[in-house]
């Protein structure tokens, strides 16, 4: 295992250990890995790094108790009207890194140059992404910013507004033969991902996937049927 590979394990598993934290206490977590309570609070806090083996030793026995599904249920919020807040998953930066981890490893054969997606809440998913593929995240704005002279558009009439929004990229962001997996945080009609879609096309660039932290209703499938790239969400909401 190189060097780098090591480091990012053993940061793995501190990032495993403080999302199990929040649920179990330091007296099970002892009890559990057989190390003591002082040990697994260095590590939680990050002033101790474990060695490589006992980093294996402690992911093998530590992931199964740890469900990516459930944890991210557990922090959406609903009102209620049944608007759900998405915030303390996209806050949650444990949370989110093993997330990314989950997504980047299906996408490491895809040769992925670009994660695109659009401003606001896509942009913690894709950062986190992009990171562990180790590319660059670009997103989409709904207005242009000054300095820059050439744009990428695509409008759409979201379905529950009357107004035509349309959303902007720089046309730096995205170049032809660019492959490029599109993230979102949510995903509900599908408006917005289609229109990230239209820009890779007038960019000549290749979508290889989309991915979404959480999808409502069937709109995954519907884009599935729509297009010839593999559409996923972590969890699905009716």
């Amino acid at each position: 295992m190189s060097q780098l590979k090591s480091v990012q394990e053993k940061l793995r598993l501190v990032r495993v250990l403080r999302l199990l934290k929040k649920t179990y206490t330091y007296d099970e977590l002892s009890k559990i890995t057989g190390l003591p309570i002082t040990v697994l609070n260095r590590y939680v806090r990050g002033k101790v790094l474990p060695s490589g083996e006992r980093t294996k030793e402690l992911l093998d026995l530590l992931l199964p108790l740890l469900n990516i599904e459930e944890e991210v249920k557990k922090r959406i919020k609903f009102d209620e009207r049944g608007f759900f807040d998405n915030m303390p998953v996209l806050s949650d930066t444990s949370l989110m890194s093993l997330i990314a981890e989950e997504v980047a490893g299906k996408y490491l054969d895809k040769d992925v140059d670009k994660v695109l997606t659009a401003a606001t809440d896509g942009i913690a998913l894709g950062v986190h992404v992009a990171r562990e593929l180790g590319v660059d995240v670009v997103y989409a704005k709904k207005k242009k910013e000054v300095g820059v002279e050439k744009f990428y558009e695509a409008s759409y009439v979201p379905s529950a507004l009357g107004s035509v929004t349309t959303l902007y990229l720089p046309q730096w962001a995205l170049r032809k033969g660019e492959k490029v997996l599109i993230v979102d945080d949510v995903i509900r009609s599908g408006e917005t991902q289609r229109a990230l879609l239209e820009m890779c096309r007038q960019a000549g660039a290749k979508p290889v996937g989309m991915f979404f932290l959480i999808s409502v209703g069937d709109i995954v499938e519907h884009l599935k049927g729509e297009y010839s790239i593999p559409v996923e969400s972590l969890i699905r909401l009716e």
